[in-house]
């Protein structure tokens, strides 16, 4: 089962400093219908205005994943850790027990475009870290290029606390692929730029998103090209 949600039906903010999008529940945000898939629980898609963000704020137990699209992001936490993230870079936090962290734009004149991802921990309980890795773009041309997973799947991929990989990939126009997975797993997958066919017959186009279940073998093509995010969850 292919369920698409339309880029026009995620929730939409604008405060000025920030323009959000959410796609499942989240802050002022609450639909009981829609608060998470599987162990996913939030994908947001801020854009933050120069010298502005996010201060001091706690999390705990929970998995954090951002991706930069466009610009920086400053991040310093509790645990004493100050990084850049920039485009091509993946930021992995696991809150566990309970970290404050801030996220802000360090530049005087360009905004900064990411995703953020939160899912539960398949263990409650652990000490909060961060991981920052950087990846190889070339590597996601017509291919599914591992980031994040719970397997060791080779270098520059981040380790998560939970039973999920997840992939970019950037496919050039005219090109196709296909993911299999095992029964009883769920796909999520998420547009970043472009549009895509999937299993021949489902259009989705720039920021929408699909919740895959029940579907072994995905058949992903684009005709103009396309950059997505492709998330393997249990």
């Amino acid at each position: 089962m292919i369920k698409v949600y339309p880029a026009e039906s995620r929730f939409a903010a604008d405060h000025g400093w920030l323009k959000t999008y959410h796609s499942f529940s989240f802050a002022n945000y609450y639909d009981p219908n829609n608060t998470r898939f599987g162990p996913m629980r939030v994908l947001n898609d801020d854009t933050v205005a120069p010298e502005t963000g996010f201060g001091p704020h706690p999390h705990r137990e929970m998995e954090i994943v951002s991706i930069v699209l466009k610009g920086q992001l400053q991040h310093q936490d509790s645990t004493g850790t100050t990084e850049v993230i920039k485009c091509g870079d993946i930021q992995r936090m696991s809150a566990g027990t309970g970290v404050v962290h801030s996220e802000m734009n360090p530049s005087a004149t360009e905004e900064v475009n990411f995703l953020q991802l939160w899912f539960e921990p398949n263990e409650r309980g652990l000490t909060p870290s961060y991981e920052q890795i950087a990846y190889d773009e070339a590597k996601m041309k017509n291919a599914l290029l591992p980031i994040v997973s719970n397997r060791s799947l080779g270098e520059n991929v981040a380790y998560i606390h939970q039973d999920m990989t997840m992939y970019l990939s950037e496919l050039e126009a005219a090109k196709a692929l296909t993911y299999r997975q095992e029964p009883n797993r769920r796909i999520f997958l998420f547009v970043i730029e472009g549009d895509l066919t999937l299993n021949q017959n489902i259009p989705l186009k720039k920021r929408d998103s699909a919740r895959i279940t029940d579907t072994t073998e995905l058949n992903i093509q684009t005709d103009a090209g396309a950059h997505f995010l492709l998330i393997d969850l249990c």
